[in-house]
């Protein structure tokens, strides 16, 4: 009895052993997921737009501030010649658009961060479906994103950041560092 209890735990210890070897020797991959979504052609126009609305924004803001800014200057300099109920008029008008300003960059702020949620989330949808094809394709257990790894052997691992660049029509060219040159060649064009 106390045999067939040693042989049994021998045979589960090396049943569980060998189940551990089969599954740590399956294919493993990494992408650089960040690259591939910063990289995207679509990204481009997610940008540009997320862009536009900020600057229109900013035009906003910047009036309404302006605004404030005349109004405030036009109390300070007559608030001493006007009546009561002028100097009072003209302290809720102040007090209004303060408000406002307040409501908008509240308002705005939020919407803007809806809206770049909206505009990424397809872009990251395509660039995980990209990357989970490649992996069932490619017989993968695993495909990890690099940028999230602390430790791992890349000679052991598969790189498909590649194959998925292709995928997602991403120009081998294309860097993330041309794609910071374009960005602040863009800014410089727009400072002039």
């Amino acid at each position: 009895m106390k045999t067939k209890m040693i042989l049994l735990s021998l045979a589960t210890l090396f049943l569980g052993v060998s189940l551990h070897a089969q599954t740590v020797s399956g294919k493993v991959a990494y992408v650089n997921f960040s690259e591939l979504v910063q990289l995207m052609p679509e990204m481009d126009e997610a940008r540009a737009t997320s862009e536009a609305s900020a600057n229109e924004a900013q035009e906003t803001y910047k009036g309404m501030w302006e605004e404030y800014q005349k109004k405030l200057e036009q109390y300070q300099q007559k608030a001493g010649t006007w009546t009561a109920a002028t100097k009072e008029s003209k302290e809720k008008e102040l007090a209004e658009i303060e408000n406002r300003i307040r409501e908008f960059q509240g308002a705005i702020q939020q919407e803007l961060q809806e809206q770049q949620q909206k505009l990424m989330a397809p872009i990251y949808k395509k660039a995980q479906e990209a990357v989970n094809k490649l992996g069932k394709d490619g017989g993968y257990m695993f495909v990890f994103d690099q940028a999230n790894l602390l430790y791992f052997d890349a000679a052991q691992c598969t790189d498909l950041t590649a194959d998925a660049r292709k995928a997602l029509n991403i120009p081998a060219d294309r860097t993330l560092e041309s794609l910071q040159a374009e960005m602040q060649a863009k800014a410089a064009a727009a400072a002039k």
